[in-house]
């Protein structure tokens, strides 16, 4: 090296060439195995970096920095074995927002991630410091908090707090956001399957049930486990089973309540009623699954099935008798009902004038106009339609004023407290002079003895229903009274001059 150095400075004379080019050789290969040693170490340190990015991804929510679904489990499990061997126990509580869905569709997907964002924060504010929190997905949360069994009410209060402070207002680009959330709890104390694997997926699975009760029972509130929830919910899976097989087998079929002309006695109608034939429960009401069924969304199908088959009874009943068919608030958000039913009744050859559609107070707080729209496209075509339950929700005189409606049908609850005295026969009497000033005709419904009916009757020109004049019916027992009325079709009345009698239990009165 040194004699190759004075060479190109001219001092000496040239080095041995071989020698000269197996040391720039050498030279050149150890540059070549450091830059490649470089370029290694590199290479393995963003390989380490995204993997370690990776993993932390796999088990850290992107949006909120808390657990994941995925990785709660496993650490609310190893912060249970710990707890437990100090003596102590695992709470965990499940939070879900309410409403969230509209915050998301009025404001944006945008402001649904800050309102997120900020929820979180709020909440790792007040949680202890060693607690676990997890956003499980979409607007649910969990967090795990260790305590002491025999001071339950520290998790309460615990919750209390996170409910309070979720509450208070967020600000989002000038837009103010409220909201408020449903908590269930489930503590490890009550749990009496073994500790194991899925231990924490258990606990949140009941502090989920408990929530859900925290939901049904109006929201903005908490709730613990108790055994009875799971057993509730499971019923409720059942039913809403059973429901969906129900409707595929024909297990929903119309029963039938008289109406009567409350001046001349005369049978003038029926109201269908649906009735599920269980094969496990029996005979059961619609206040038991039509609610389920309008939650799972199977209400109109059932629905449709049902009228299909009043029609076909009908047919064969008097011309003269109506059939009134209740309507679910489910349906009128449909805005192609009015063109279904229509196909319905021109399908069965079912005249239009027969049928009455009664639709509730509450289905005009969705969408006044849509309704308005149905109610003018079904009258159109001769349908009427009724106002049904009125009273136990929020008509106004202007909506009864604007929408047109056939005919006014008073709840049952009003017709009950005719048996109170004065003060409710007044309440009722007002109810049928504002029809009566409306140019709309008045059914009361529930007249259940001949006092309440009396009482009506000196009202004025009411139609009424109730189990004064019998239960609801099967289609096979209509047609028997019918036939021993002299009321089917085709059959003629058996006097010119007695009008057909409504039938009470057993026997004509």
């Amino acid at each position: 090296m040194p004699k190759l150095v004075s060479a190109w400075r001219g001092l000496t004379e040239q080095p041995d060439v071989l020698l000269t080019n197996a040391l720039l050789l050498n030279i050149a290969l150890i540059l070549l195995g450091w830059n490649r040693y470089k370029s290694m170490n590199t290479e393995l340190g963003e390989r380490r970096r995204s993997e370690e990015e990776a993993r932390r991804l796999a088990q850290i929510d992107p949006l909120t920095d808390c657990y994941n679904r995925r990785s709660i489990a496993p650490a609310m499990a190893e912060l249970l074995a710990e707890a437990e061997s100090q003596g102590r126990a695992l709470a965990v509580i499940l939070v879900d927002l309410d409403n969230f869905k509209q915050v998301n569709d009025l404001n944006g997907h945008n402001t649904g991630d800050a309102v997120l964002t900020e929820t979180s924060e709020r909440m790792g504010d007040i949680l202890p410091a060693d607690a676990l929190l997890a956003r499980l997905g979409g607007d649910e949360f969990a967090a795990a908090v260790v305590y002491d069994p025999v001071m339950p009410g520290k998790i309460e209060h615990l919750a209390s707090l996170l409910i309070e402070r979720v509450a208070q207002p967020i600000v989002v680009k000038d837009t103010v956001i409220e909201i408020t959330m449903s908590v269930g709890i489930a503590s490890s104390v009550n749990l009496v399957e073994p500790a194991d694997a899925e231990v924490s997926t258990r606990l949140i699975h009941k502090a989920d049930i408990a929530m859900y009760q925290a939901k049904k029972q109006g929201k903005n509130r908490l709730f613990w486990f108790e055994p009875a929830m799971e057993q509730e919910l499971r019923f409720r899976n059942e039913l809403e089973s059973g429901i969906r097989k129900g409707i595929a087998k024909g297990e929903f079929v119309p029963f039938y309540e008289q109406q009567i002309d409350l001046e001349t006695g005369e049978l003038v109608g029926f109201e269908m009623l649906a009735r599920w034939l269980s094969p496990d429960m029996g005979i059961v009401g619609p206040d038991i699954f039509i609610p389920i069924a309008e939650e799972i969304g199977v209400v109109a199908e059932m629905s449709e099935k049902l009228m299909q088959q009043a029609f076909e009874d009908a047919k064969r009943w008097n011309p003269r008798l109506t059939l009134s068919v209740n309507i679910s608030p489910v349906q009128m958000r449909d805005p192609w009902f009015a063109q279904k039913l229509l196909k319905l009744l021109l399908q069965h050859n079912f005249p239009p004038s027969r049928l009455d559609i009664e639709i509730t107070e509450s289905a005009l707080h969705d969408n006044v106009g849509l309704v308005r729209s149905m109610i003018t496209s079904l009258r159109n075509q001769g349908v009427k339609v009724s106002l049904d339950d009125f009273g136990t929700g929020y008509a106004s005189l202007s909506q009864l004023r604007s929408l047109p409606f056939d005919r006014i049908k008073i709840d049952r609850s009003f017709i009950r407290e005719l048996n109170t005295g004065e003060e409710g026969s007044n309440l009722v009497d007002a109810i049928i002079s504002m029809g009566n000033g409306l140019k709309m005709p008045i059914t009361a419904e529930g007249i259940e003895n001949e006092v309440v009916l009396e009482m009506l009757r000196k009202m004025g020109g009411l139609k009424g229903q109730g189990y004064h004049y019998g239960r609801p019916e099967p289609a096979d027992e209509v047609l028997t009274r019918l036939h021993n009325s002299g009321l089917l079709s085709g059959s003629e009345t058996r006097t010119s001059d007695r009008l057909p009698r409504p039938i009470v239990g057993n026997r004509a009165v």
